[in-house]
């Protein structure tokens, strides 16, 4: 028995979208080229689909990536109860607006309360709902 060489990424890679999909894309592009020149049309479509997943797996990719900016804005909020958008922003290392963005989602579901004092809105304080 002839021993084989493979290649093996950790299965974190392998169930990560950031290297899946782009690699997903590459070969469905290429196969579509192929199939294109050769004039197989089953291949071609088939090769289409697999770029249209692709696309899917990077857009949920994203998706994840707000999700996970949530839970870290949330986490901050949960040991600094009354804290400001600004004071977030700097202690998650994220800007502003996405921050806000974050915020915002979070209040909408009710998770997060605004207190809404008298100031400024760029003063207002978050805590989280009882």
């Amino acid at each position: 028995m002839v021993p084989t060489k493979e290649a093996h990424l950790p299965k974190a890679a392998l169930r990560s979208a950031r290297v899946a999909a782009p690699i997903l894309l590459a070969l469905g592009a290429m196969n579509a080229w192929t199939a294109q020149t050769k004039a197989d049309y089953a291949a071609l479509s088939t090769a289409l689909c697999l770029c249209v997943c692709a696309a899917g797996l990077f857009g949920e990719d994203l998706v994840q990536r707000g999700h996970r900016q949530d839970l870290v804005v949330l986490a901050h909020i949960a040991a600094h109860p009354g804290a400001e958008a600004r004071g977030i922003a700097r202690a998650v290392g994220a800007p502003e607006r996405v921050v806000a963005r974050n915020l915002s989602r979070l209040v909408e579901i009710g998770l997060v309360l605004l207190v809404e004092d008298d100031v400024h809105p760029a003063l207002r304080s978050y805590r989280l709902t009882s």
